[in-house]
């Protein structure tokens, strides 16, 4: 499995490299935001760890525009660690933020679990699911509300509405939330739902004041309803 590393650090990258082939990974290096997309057209790697600082396009630049052609499994692994930079990684389709300097048993468990949530995922349907007027398609990663034109949802937000539509009518609070959308590693980060649940209902709601789909139940969480 060949996994591509992004980083301007050249310690970084050597000391992740080494960690990476110790366990059995192929290992594509680069230096900066440029490079990277041309190695993920060339080289169509199966995860990448992005470093947000970067010169020649930073790794959220970089995020973006991968994921306009791309649904591969991203990283990001930075020094950066305030909680809007990990909110904006994940907005944007990161898969995890991993905040240096960080333990190699810690970044290997956080590939795994990646990896697996991508090839093992009940959120993430291989068919469309369609409650009500809101209809998901998996393959595209759209919405759509009724006659709207659909719309392009992040990974983590198609997780996250998947999850509450599997479940219209129940209330699920937002330590189920960050389990089963996030996994392991945030439970100290619940700030994360509310600005998803925000991002989601500016998608399809018709009126994010007044929400007619994602209702919030005071005290206790969210619930879909159709």
């Amino acid at each position: 499995m060949s996994i591509l590393i992004a980083d301007d650090d050249l310690l970084t990258v050597k000391l992740t490299s080494f960690v990476l082939e110790e366990a059995g990974y192929q290992v594509i290096k680069v230096y900066n935001g440029q490079d990277a997309l041309s190695a993920v057209r060339e080289y169509d790697p199966e995860l990448i760890l992005l470093d947000v600082s970067m010169p020649k396009s930073d790794g959220f630049d970089v995020c973006r525009q991968i994921r306009i052609t791309s649904n591969v499994p991203i990283i990001f692994l930075s020094g950066r660690s305030q909680l809007q930079d990990r909110v904006l990684g994940l907005q944007i389709g990161g898969d995890d933020y991993i905040s240096k300097p960080f333990e190699p048993s810690e970044l290997l468990a956080r590939i795994e679990a990646v990896l697996r949530r991508r090839n093992h995922d009940p959120l993430s349907p291989s068919s469309k699911l369609t409650i009500g007027p809101i209809t998901m398609d998996p393959i595209t990663h759209e919405v759509t509300v009724g006659e709207r034109r659909p719309t392009k949802l992040t990974p983590v937000e198609f997780r996250l509405l998947y999850y509450l539509m599997r479940h219209p009518g129940r209330v699920l609070n937002t330590t189920m939330i960050l389990e089963k959308v996030w996994g392991n590693g945030y439970d100290n980060d619940s700030n994360l739902v509310p600005v998803y649940i925000r991002r989601l209902r500016a998608k399809i709601e018709e009126n994010i004041n007044h929400p007619h789909y994602i209702v919030t139940v005071t005290n206790l969480g969210y619930k879909f309803e159709a």
